[in-house]
């Protein structure tokens, strides 16, 4: 069990030999400033968030902002140290964000404290990245930067896209507003309770835990992929979200031979145009 649970918090945390502090706060806005990306900071709440907004192409604007949030990143060294930097190791829901399909509008938002240790570091407890990984005050600065990058982009919805506990994050936000029109998740973390259980894992204590008010979701338009191969995030994760919502209308992806973190991205060109997509507004053209 104690190996069971190691690889999990390693596969979750995207540890990686030979990733130092300085690589991986350098790897996010490299990508991004590659791919003519904007990336900046917002201040939003009790937290400074790493955002990433695609370049604005003229006449392929819509009403749909669709939004990538990253995962936990980097939130245990082993099973009982903490890491003292959440930033990813391998920036994956950046790296989704910038093969997104469609021609509209797209950003991409950061964990509490993710990129921003040396420089932003505001309020930065290991609490944010390990029992208290959304605690209410962190969905509540998530909704702020929400707000503004919606804003920015000058949409009227928002379409979420969460790798990982980003999914968790994607889904609690979705519950909490009226404006998002569609929620995917990729390896989604969407039911704490059962995800430690099934993990022997601590409790995310101090965590409001996506299942909770997911019957909220009922009405909404939402696509879960799963990898097959997946030992971290398994698919009854994403049944039971499903299973909460009475008249869900949902769709379950399983991806055969995909783990919990690599090829995601290499995948997602062709993934994010299966026909299961097109309930997803604003998606593709």
């Amino acid at each position: 069990m104690r190996l069971r649970v190691l690889a999990a918090l390693v596969l979750a945390g995207g540890l990686a030999a030979c990733s130092g502090i300085h690589g991986r706060q350098e790897r996010g806005p490299a990508l991004a400033q590659a791919g003519g990306w904007r990336w900046d900071y917002l201040s939003a709440g009790s937290f400074d968030l790493a955002t990433a907004v695609k370049p604005y192409v003229p006449g392929s604007g819509g009403d749909v902002l669709t939004v990538y949030i990253e995962g936990d990143g980097l939130a245990y060294l082993t099973p009982t140290q903490p890491a003292q930097d959440p930033t990813p190791t391998d920036p994956l829901a950046l790296r989704l964000a910038m093969a997104h399909p469609g021609p509209g509008p797209v950003a991409y938002l950061a964990r509490p404290c993710q990129y921003g240790m040396e420089t932003r570091p505001r309020n930065c407890q290991v609490g944010y990245w390990t029992k208290a990984r959304l605690a209410p005050e962190v969905v509540d600065s998530a909704g702020l930067a929400l707000d503004r990058l919606k804003a920015d982009a000058r949409a009227r919805r928002l379409v979420l896209v969460g790798y990982s506990g980003g999914g968790g994050l994607a889904a609690v936000l979705a519950e909490r507003r009226a404006d998002v029109a569609g929620l995917v998740t990729v390896s989604g973390n969407l039911d704490f309770g059962l995800w430690t259980r099934t993990l022997d894992l601590t409790p995310l204590s101090q965590s409001v835990d996506p299942v909770t008010d997911a019957a909220k979701l009922a009405g909404r338009p939402q696509v879960h992929f799963v990898g097959a191969d997946d030992k971290v995030v398994d698919i009854a994760i994403a049944q039971s979200f499903v299973a909460h919502q009475p008249g869900a209308q949902a769709s379950i992806i399983t991806v055969p031979g995909q783990d919990h973190g690599c090829c995601w991205a290499a995948s997602w060109p062709t993934l994010a145009r299966r026909p299961e997509m097109k309930v997803i507004p604003g998606w593709l053209p």
